[in-house]
């Protein structure tokens, strides 16, 4: 018999033909990051560590041209992945190369490079594109405001698609260049520390760093004219605040609420430790809404949130979300508890600073507010749901949660642990059963009950308060403080922050 030999530079010709053109060349990411609430968010396939955005915005059109440079690292052998964005491209390149791109879905822009990415290999992606960012809707709402002088991105869950490709959603943390070309006399402010500016042919250049991992969501822009002001912590932290020169009655309270800035974040420091990132501050612009958003170092502001006069408790609010959510941010949506709930408790802890009721009575007085047929109690603030992410009980019966464990380890090591926490998550992502075997360790007891019982069961729980540790009955519906704390009327003004 005669046999024929094959050589080696021929069989492994042969035997790729035969291989499954997933195993040569790789298969495509998935469309999703694979979130419970949002299944489109985000996208499987590769990480990214950082973006640079160069960008012209025209005021007048609301028109947005750009450039996105992302270095990503595939997960896997790629043959294709998608990223999310809702603008035209006119070009995409993957390592230097022209790529193929289709768009689907809502929001989807498919990427085919001319040569697969292999696993745990850096690529660089850039992304021309341009539009107008008030005409893209999703589901027929947009993240995107106009303003009479400009626009500004802010929204959650969902707010990059407007205005850069990305791969959107907090599993996918990265730093930040943002520079942005508008119109002289026109202001762009976006995240972190201003690098520089300069002006060239009637147009002023604003170059942006944030310098920490960030979600995209929390990446901010905000295009318009404003007044500035500018300062440092005693830490020497750069403080910068801006304000829409047309806020019309508003302008007073939000200038006294915001200018406090410094002020609370140093107080907070005390609370939950060393503040995470490089710089500090708030900006409110023209903006009809009425919510308020906690973007990374620079938190938004509608001018509603300042209608009843100034409110310190919201700047509380979202300063505290720069521990609880931006540096320590959700797995999952459904974990949106470990952003909110702590966050209106820190609302509860600065009234007890500033003596105008304790966390326990303002727990007491949330507590007896609510009868038991009120369908407040059948929100589950540890999993709500996606139509109820941002429910007044994520907040409220997330910060009942927190007193409970407070009264349940006390004090020593309830604040052991809001200071613990930040530090032992920092930059990353955590889920709420990750705080729960936190608390669990450091406080030394079972908590599991306490927490299936605050987040997770429908009803209305009883409500222990610190006596009942010593063998006093939990009360069913305890009458709350002889008067309404001082600071309910302000904590409840803000609870148009998850208007979204």
């Amino acid at each position: 018999m005669h046999r024929k030999v094959i050589a080696p530079s021929v069989l492994a010709a042969s035997l790729l033909l035969v291989i499954p053109a997933s195993a040569a060349g790789g298969g495509p990411g998935a469309p999703g990051i694979g979130d419970s609430y949002y299944p489109a968010s985000g996208n499987g396939g590769y990480d990214v560590s950082h973006y640079d955005l160069r960008l012209k915005y025209q005021p007048g059109t609301d028109l947005l041209e750009g450039t996105a440079t992302l270095l990503t690292t595939a997960k896997q052998d790629l043959s294709r992945f998608n990223l999310d964005f809702g603008l035209k491209v006119s070009e995409v390149r993957v390592n230097g190369v022209k790529a193929k791109f289709a768009t689907s879905g809502a929001h989807e822009l498919e990427v085919t490079p001319a040569q697969p990415l292999q696993k745990d290999r850096q690529a660089t992606v850039v992304v021309k594109y341009a539009g107008k960012p008030s005409e893209f809707k999703v589901d027929g709402w947009s993240a995107w405001q106009r303003t009479p002088d400009g626009g500004v991105a802010a929204q959650e869950p969902d707010a990059a698609a407007w205005w850069f490709p990305s791969n959107d959603h907090p599993l996918d943390k990265a730093t930040f260049d943002v520079s942005v070309n508008v119109p002289d006399g026109t202001q762009a402010i976006s995240n972190g520390v201003l690098q520089s500016q300069s002006s060239r042919l009637g147009w002023t250049r604003y170059n942006w760093r944030s310098n920490k991992p960030q979600a995209t969501y929390l990446a901010t822009l905000a295009i318009g004219k404003f007044d500035i002001t500018t300062g440092k912590t005693a830490n020497g932290l750069p403080i910068l605040n801006a304000y829409s020169k047309d806020l019309g009655d508003n302008a007073g309270a939000a200038r006294a609420s915001v200018e406090r800035t410094g002020e609370v974040a140093e107080w907070l420091e005390g609370v939950f430790g060393p503040y995470p990132f490089n710089a500090l501050g708030g900006y409110v612009p023209n903006v009809p809404s009425g919510f308020a958003l906690e973007t990374q170092t620079r938190p938004f502001y509608s001018p509603r949130q300042f209608a009843n006069g100034a409110n310190v408790s919201v700047v509380v609010h979202e300063l505290a979300h720069q521990w609880y959510g931006d540096s320590v941010s959700v797995d999952n949506w459904k974990d949106i508890w470990v952003n909110e709930g702590f966050a209106r408790y820190s609302q509860w802890l600065w009234s007890e600073k500033e003596g105008e009721g304790t966390a326990q009575e303002l727990a007491e007085w949330t507590y007896a507010s609510r009868p038991a047929e009120d369908p407040f109690w059948q929100v589950k603030p540890g999993d709500p749901g996606p139509d109820n992410q941002f429910h007044g009980a994520v907040y409220d019966r997330g910060a009942l949660a927190l007193q409970a464990l407070r009264n349940e380890i006390g004090d020593e090591k309830f604040f052991t642990i809001l200071k613990g926490w930040p530090t032992e998550r920092a930059y990353g992502n955590a889920k709420v059963g990750d705080f729960v075997r936190y608390a669990e360790k450091v406080s030394g007891k079972p908590l599991a009950q306490l927490f299936e019982t605050w987040l997770y069961t429908p009803g209305k729980p009883a409500f222990a308060p610190p006596a009942a540790k010593a063998g006093v009955r939990a009360l069913q519906s305890p009458a709350g403080p002889a008067a309404e704390p001082k600071s309910w009327k302000k904590i409840a003004a803000t609870n148009s922050v998850h208007d979204h």
